[in-house]
């Protein structure tokens, strides 16, 4: 038996890195798969209700595609409208960031002892011109066209969620649980965290926005409607987003305000929006539905970060939660549930 063990731990020391490496090589199938997952779940009460009415299932899913379709809408409506704003952009503007951007490249220059800008030429040629550019352009190409792909991918995955093609309830009980009542029970539990988490999500969010455009209109700063799209998206990065956010938007700020006293100021606000919508009324919404701790967190996003890039970074949270309500249904891995909480 002690042998048994043994073998048996070192399979599962083998068996876990391989894991990983899989869901690594074969992200094109398994992003777009999970994304889908939490995506439907949104959609679930709304396609119950639709069936407690007796209303024929490609009906419900034509509305769906109806509400995705609106949604897309409105986020086009808005990228138009941030586009239109960069594109509005007066000269002084320009003259005035390509100032302040290049007496920060050579402060910057001088303090690590380089030398990339050529001060003889304008400061986004120097940006622009170099080899790498065209390298960069290619990649930039290929994360769209990846990007698409995986929308698609996505989508496709949604129906098949919606119509009940691939049934998670059904998987859970032919796969991990084995019980027909267990499986019910904890598919109602995975569903109810996750979308618990996925609508806070998107409610801090869109909060976030809200918040981060009105500073930039009240300070002043171009391009609100850019900034607040901008908050709202990076936002679904947990804990990295806002980090990311702030920084830009400051930096952002100190091309355009002369003032320093203004820049601090505009700084302090939009850092306090995104404490008072990510660290105070997230947990609060959340409630102790989760209990994962910060160090979980952190270790998570770094896993799924690397395996997925930005997708793993979005997904982490709520994988964690599906991987912790399952290790809890099992009396042998009930510690590592501990553990995560």
């Amino acid at each position: 038996m002690e042998n048994r063990k043994t073998t048996n731990i070192l399979l599962l020391i083998i068996v876990i890195p391989l894991i990983f490496y899989l869901l690594k090589i074969l992200s094109f199938i398994f992003v777009p798969l999970i994304a889908s997952m939490f995506i439907a779940l949104l959609f679930l009460p709304l396609m119950r209700w639709f069936n407690k009415r007796r209303i024929p299932k490609f009906i419900s899913i034509f509305v769906v595609i109806l509400i995705f379709a609106a949604l897309f809408k409105i986020g086009g409506e808005l990228v138009k409208l941030s586009s239109r704003e960069i594109l509005a952009t007066d000269k002084l503007f320009l003259e005035k960031a390509e100032k302040k951007i290049a007496d920060l490249i050579v402060t910057t220059e001088d303090f690590f002892g380089i030398d990339y800008f050529d001060e003889s030429e304008n400061v986004f040629s120097n940006l622009l011109q170099k080899e790498t550019f065209g390298k960069n352009f290619g990649s930039i190409a290929n994360a769209i066209s990846k990007t698409l792909s995986m929308t698609l991918m996505t989508a496709f995955f949604v129906v098949l969620w919606l119509a009940e093609s691939i049934n998670f309830e059904k998987l859970l009980n032919n796969t991990i649980l084995k019980q027909k009542y267990a499986s019910v029970k904890t598919f109602m539990k995975i569903e109810k965290d996750l979308l618990t988490f996925i609508k806070v999500k998107i409610f801090v969010s869109l909060l976030t926005g809200i918040g981060i455009g009105l500073a930039c209109v009240f300070f002043d700063i171009n391009f609100p409607i850019f900034w607040g799209l901008f908050a709202f998206i990076i936002n679904f990065v947990q804990m990295v987003g806002s980090f990311v956010c702030v920084i830009l938007l400051a930096l952002f700020a100190f091309v355009q305000l002369d003032s320093t006293s203004i820049l601090f100021f505009f700084i302090l606000s939009i850092t306090g929006v995104q404490v008072l919508f990510g660290s105070i009324l997230e947990p609060i919404f959340m409630g102790k539905s989760f209990s994962i701790n910060i160090i979980t967190i952190l270790v998570t996003l770094m896993l799924w970060g690397y395996i997925w890039g930005i997708a793993g970074l979005i997904m982490a949270i709520p994988l964690t939660v599906f991987i912790k309500i399952i290790l809890e249904k099992f009396p042998k891995t009930k510690v590592l549930a501990g553990l995560l909480s």
